[in-house]
C-alpha cells in the first residue's frame, strides 16, 4: 500500500496550471461565481464589495499575460482580514506562520521577522505620533505581558514592540483595542502610519494645525476596507509650516501648508500644496504638483490618488510597485488628470511665484526645552539612543508627561519624544526627572540627528548593525571632533529599503556585504553618501564611497566632518551647503587626505 504521507511532486508546467486553477477558484468565490448546484451559467459574475476593485486590477494583469506577484496571489487566495481567525487559531498553538500568513499578519500589524529572530514585531498606528500618557505606560505594560521589556520609536512617529510568541500576537492586539489603538494595515500593501507635525497646536512658527488633518485621513483609512490591498504600501504626511519637519517629501502623498500671495488664480490664506512621488530609498524625493486644496479637500483629493494607484499600480514586479514608477511612466499631467477624472472636477493649481516661502526649520527643535505659543508652557525633546526606551523608562516618562505637562507624549520622525504642554516652573524637574532614568534632553550635533534601522539584529535584509553602529560611530565622533558645533544628521540604514532615509542625510550609510579574502567571505559595512537634505532644502545625496567596513565607518565620518570643519567658508555654512560649493567628488578627496584615513591607507 502506498504511503499517504509522501508529497505529490509535480513538474513546472503542472504547478503552473494549479497555480492559475486555485487562483481563478478563488477569484470566483469573491466574486460570486461559484453558486451551489447546477453549472453556471453566462460569463463570469462582475467582482463585488470592498475588494472589486483589487480584484479588477488583478484580472487586467493576467488578462494582459503577465504573472501577479506572490503577495498579490495570496491576497487573491485568502483575503487576510477574512482569514483572521484562522490566523488566530493557528498562533494560539505557538505555530510559526508561512510565508503567505506572514504577509497576510501584516494587514494586522504584526511582522514575523525569521530568520533573524522568531517572534513577532508589532508597529502600531499612531496618527501624528501623538499618544495620552495612559496609552503610552499601556503600551509597556504590555510589552512586558507578551513581548520585550522595550520599545522602539520608528522614523514615522511611531511605536514598535518586539519578542512577541505566535501565541501573544492577538492577546496583544486585543491590549491596544483596550486603550483606544489600533495596528490595522500597518504593515504589507497598505497605508502606513499617518505622520504630522509633532509641534502641531504649539509651535508659534506653524500656518496649520497638523492633528485634525492626521486624524481624519486615520479615521477615512480606517473605515474603508477598499483601501487596503494596495499594489505596495504607501505613505501620506501633513506638514504644517512649523519649526520641526515632518519629512514629507519623502512620503509619496505630501500635504504642505502654505500662504498663496496676493495676486494667485485662488484666493489668498491658507492652503495645502500636493506633492507626490516621495521615495527616498529609490533617490526620488516628492515632487511639487502645483495644485493646491483647501485642508478639508486633502481626505477626497487622498482617495482619488490612492483609486488611481490602485487601479494601475504594478502587481507583478515588487521592485517597481510604487506609486512613483506609476509617475515616471505616465507623468504628473496624465496622473492627475485621471485624479480629476475621480474627483469629477478640476484641481486649483497656483504658480510657485504666489507662494510665500517655507520658514526655516530647525534641525535641535525635536530636542531640548523650546517656547510653546501659549505662553509660559514648553515643549521638551527627550533624547532616545537610536530610539530605543525600556518598558520600565516608558513608565516613568509617561508619569511626567502626566504630572509636569499636558499629559501628551509626541513622538517625531528623529526617533525620539516631546513632552508638550511643560510650565515654565516644571523645566528643570522634567530635565531632572529624565536624567535619573538615564535619558537626557540636550544633545550633541552629532546624537540630535543620529537616525537608524533596526539592523541585522531584528530585519533579514539588513546587511549590517545599524543601531550598534550608529551608536559606535556617535561616541567615536564625540571623542575625535570636539569642534563639531552644528548640528549634522546621520542615517544608518541596513539596506535598500532605507527605513532610516540615508539619502536625505548628511551624511548617510546603508548596509553592504563588504568582501574579504578570495573565498567568496564577506563582513557587514556600508556604502556613503554625502549632501542630503530635506524641509526647505530636499536634495537625494551622492555616493562617494562603496563597501567600507562597519569597523572603518567611524574614522570616514569623522574625516567628513573634520573637512567640513577645516574648509567651511564660516558657521553659517551647513554641511549639505558645504558639500553642494565644493562637490561630492571633491569633498572625498580631501577626507581621504585627513589624518584618521590616510593612516588606513
Amino acid at each position: 500500500m502506498a504511503d499517504d504521507s509522501v508529497a505529490l511532486d509535480f513538474n513546472a508546467e503542472q504547478k503552473r496550471y494549479l497555480e492559475g486553477f486555485a487562483s481563478g477558484i478563488a477569484a470566483a468565490r469573491m466574486t460570486g461565481g461559484l453558486a451551489g448546484g447546477g453549472a453556471a451559467s453566462g460569463p463570469p459574475a462582475e467582482p463585488t464589495g470592498p475588494d472589486a476593485i483589487h480584484i479588477k486590477a488583478q484580472d487586467r494583469t493576467i488578462k494582459d499575460g503577465s504573472k501577479l506577484a506572490d503577495q498579490e496571489k495570496w491576497k487573491r487566495a485568502e483575503n487576510p482580514f477574512e482569514g483572521h481567525n484562522r490566523l488566530i487559531a493557528e498562533a494560539a498553538t505557538g505555530k510559526a506562520p508561512k510565508p503567505e500568513d506572514n504577509f497576510r499578519w501584516r494587514y494586522h500589524g504584526l511582522f514575523w521577522l525569521a530568520p533573524n529572530k522568531t517572534h513577532y514585531m508589532c508597529r502600531l498606528r499612531i496618527p501624528n505620533g501623538i499618544l495620552h500618557h495612559w496609552q503610552f505606560s499601556g503600551i509597556a505594560d504590555l510589552a512586558d505581558a507578551h513581548g520585550s521589556p522595550y520599545a522602539h520609536v520608528t522614523t514615522r512617529a511611531n511605536l514598535q514592540v518586539r519578542e512577541i510568541a505566535p501565541e501573544h500576537g492577538q492577546p496583544f492586539l486585543d491590549g491596544l483595542t483596550d486603550l483606544g489603538l489600533t495596528a490595522r494595515g500597518s504593515g504589507a500593501d497598505n497605508i502606513r502610519n499617518v505622520t504630522g507635525s509633532p509641534t502641531a497646536g504649539i509651535d508659534a512658527q506653524e500656518i496649520l494645525d497638523t492633528r485634525p488633518l492626521a486624524k481624519s485621513w486615520h479615521t477615512w483609512i480606517l473605515n474603508d476596507r477598499s483601501l487596503y490591498g494596495l499594489p505596495r504600501k504607501f505613505n501620506v504626511a501633513f506638514d504644517g509650516g512649523g519649526v520641526m519637519p515632518v519629512l514629507e517629501e519623502t512620503n509619496d502623498i505630501g500635504f504642505q501648508a502654505i500662504q498663496v500671495l496676493e495676486g494667485a488664480s485662488v484666493a489668498p490664506g491658507v492652503w495645502m500644496r500636493l506633492v507626490l512621488g516621495g521615495i527616498s530609498g529609490h533617490k526620488d524625493l516628492a515632487r511639487d504638483t502645483g495644485v493646491v486644496l483647501k485642508p478639508e479637500d486633502c481626505n477626497a483629493v487622498a482617495d482619488a490618488i490612492l483609486r488611481v494607484f490602485i487601479e494601475h499600480g504594478d502587481r507583478t514586479n515588487r521592485n517597481k510597485s510604487r506609486m512613483k514608477y506609476v509617475l515616471d511612466a505616465w507623468g504628473f499631467e496624465k496622473y492627475l488628470a485621471a485624479v480629476e477624472e475621480k474627483l469629477g472636477r478640476k484641481l486649483d493649481r497656483v504658480d510657485p511665484a504666489h507662494v510665500a516661502p517655507r520658514k526655516i526649520t530647525n534641525r535641535f527643535a525635536h530636542v531640548g526645552v523650546h517656547k510653546q505659543v501659549q505662553e509660559g508652557l514648553n515643549w521638551i525633546g527627550v533624547v532616545l539612543p537610536v530610539g530605543k526606551m525600556t518598558t520600565d523608562q516608558m513608565r516613568e516618562l509617561a508619569k511626567i508627561s502626566s504630572e509636569c505637562g499636558d499629559g501628551q507624549i509626541r513622538m517625531t520622525v528623529w526617533q525620539n519624544f516631546i513632552f508638550s504642554g511643560v510650565p515654565d516652573a516644571k523645566v528643570a524637574e522634567v530635565e531632572s526627572r529624565v536624567a535619573a532614568l538615564g535619558l537626557t534632553t540636550a544633545a550633541s550635533s552629532i546624537r540630535a540627528g543620529l537616525v537608524a534601522c533596526t539592523g541585522m539584529n531584528g530585519c533579514k535584509f539588513a546587511a549590517a548593525d545599524t543601531k550598534g553602529d550608529a551608536m559606535i560611530i556617535a561616541a567615536h565622533v564625540e571623542q575625535t571632533v570636539i569642534a563639531l558645533d552644528v548640528p549634522v544628521n546621520v542615517h544608518v540604514t541596513g539596506c535598500h529599503h532605507s527605513c532610516a532615509q540615508h539619502y536625505i542625510g548628511d551624511i548617510g550609510l546603508i548596509g553592504a556585504k563588504v568582501p574579504v579574502g578570495e573565498e567568496g567571505d564577506t563582513v557587514p559595512g556600508y556604502d556613503i553618501v554625502v549632501g542630503g537634505g530635506f524641509a526647505e532644502n530636499p536634495k537625494i545625496g551622492s555616493e562617494i564611497w562603496k563597501a567600507v567596513k562597519a569597523e572603518d565607518a567611524p574614522s570616514r565620518v569623522e574625516a567628513l566632518l573634520k573637512t567640513y570643519l577645516a574648509l567651511r567658508s564660516d558657521k553659517d555654512e551647513s554641511f549639505q551647503a558645504f558639500t553642494a560649493r565644493k562637490g561630492p567628488d571633491a569633498l572625498r578627496d580631501a577626507a581621504e587626505d585627513q589624518p584618521a584615513l590616510k593612516a588606513a591607507a
